[in-house]
């Protein structure tokens, strides 16, 4: 059974939303277990992320780059490099900040080149903007709040809940298209799982 692991920092609750939605989405793929940690919890349980098949990661954007929870768990997680153990995992990433780009794409590239330092393989969003609603692209005001990748995003998934507390934010569309992208990375993760032992 593929494992996959989601973690996430999140402060105002935005990014849990988006992370509890990229864990739905994982869930849903058959035959796949996903385990939900904070980033506190998985620097408590560092080990434990050996197991995974995947591991997405996820965070809120500040002042144009990875918060500094993630940043911490990170460099904590560091001392997987010396061993590699983190080696041909499958890795994703996904952010929210309160405006539509708020310099999001930076944030994800940070997660990504942490992915590439550990040599893992990277799953970017695999879907295009405003993929249910492609005639939202035809009018100035653009995709709506039920719109999946609505921002436009392929390096992963990302929200925008501006100054909107949660539960309102992030909108519909921004946390169906993290549960796309969950269950995304689950399938694939399944296929190197099943070729793996083939």
């Amino acid at each position: 059974m593929p494992q996959i692991a989601i973690v996430y920092h999140s402060t105002y609750g935005h990014t849990k939303l988006q992370a509890e939605a990229v864990h739905r989405g994982a869930q849903s793929a058959p035959g796949v277990s996903a385990t939900l940690y904070t980033v506190e919890e998985a620097t408590a349980k560092l080990d434990d992320l050996d197991a995974a098949d995947a591991i997405i990661f996820g965070c809120p954007t500040y002042m144009g780059s990875m918060s500094a929870g993630m940043k911490a768990f990170l460099e904590t997680a560091a001392k997987k490099w010396f061993t590699l153990a983190w080696k041909d995992k499958i890795a994703g990433a996904f952010t929210n900040s309160s405006s539509f780009s708020g310099d999001k794409l930076n944030t994800l590239l940070g997660l990504v080149i942490n992915a590439m330092q550990h040599g893992m393989i990277y799953v970017g969003l695999g879907m295009f903007p405003s993929a249910n609603r492609p005639g939202d692209m035809t009018v100035p005001t653009g995709p709506t709040p039920e719109a999946h990748n609505r921002v436009g995003s392929f390096t992963g998934a990302m929200a925008a809940s501006f100054q909107v507390n949660p539960p309102a934010a992030p909108p519909k569309g921004d946390l169906e298209t993290a549960e796309l992208y969950g269950k995304r990375i689950a399938e694939i993760a399944t296929q190197f799982v099943k070729g793996r032992q083939g």
